[in-house]
């Protein structure tokens, strides 16, 4: 269960590098940490890029962005390549992490019911705890309104 001040779920993935990466790694820093369905496709692309147009901002808030789909290592290689993204991408392909972030779960579209990806994003302070935690969000704008959070969240 994800809940504000509370510890965040230690994790290890994979990255595209076939890096294992751990939530440990970034003690003392903030982690932006988001999740998306897909690679290549329209809402993850929007996301993806608005997050890599920012990566500069962020790193000045002492902060790293990583985003988390079930999509392979190989596929974010190329996802990463096709569009220039300067982010880590981590590959969650039994959706364990998904889950333990609340990020995994049933899905309603064009009236049918599935297991997917809820696109949420959750930002970590520098003890590990949860420092906020959007459960659905829309791909576009999104990079904008994390940035402004993790602003407000470092200054109070």
């Amino acid at each position: 269960m994800i809940e504000i001040g509370k510890p965040a779920p230690e994790f290890s993935l994979k990255n595209q590098a076939d890096q294992d990466v751990r939530l440990s790694d970034y003690d003392g820093q903030w982690v932006v940490l988001y999740f998306y369905p897909r690679d290549n496709t329209p809402g993850c692309t929007v996301e993806a890029c608005e997050f890599t147009s920012g990566v500069e901002e962020f790193a000045a808030l002492d902060a790293v962005v990583l985003g988390c789909s079930p999509d392979t290592t190989r596929k974010h290689r190329n996802f990463i390549k096709k569009f220039d993204l300067k982010i880590s991408l981590l590959s969650d392909p039994d959706h364990k992490v998904m889950e333990e972030y609340q990020a995994w779960g049933e899905k309603k579209m064009y009236g049918r019911t599935f297991m997917g990806v809820k696109r949420s994003t959750v930002i970590i302070d520098p003890s590990g705890n949860v420092a906020h935690h959007w459960r659905s969000v829309r791909a576009k704008g999104h990079a904008a309104k994390v940035r402004d959070k993790l602003e407000k969240l470092r200054s109070a």
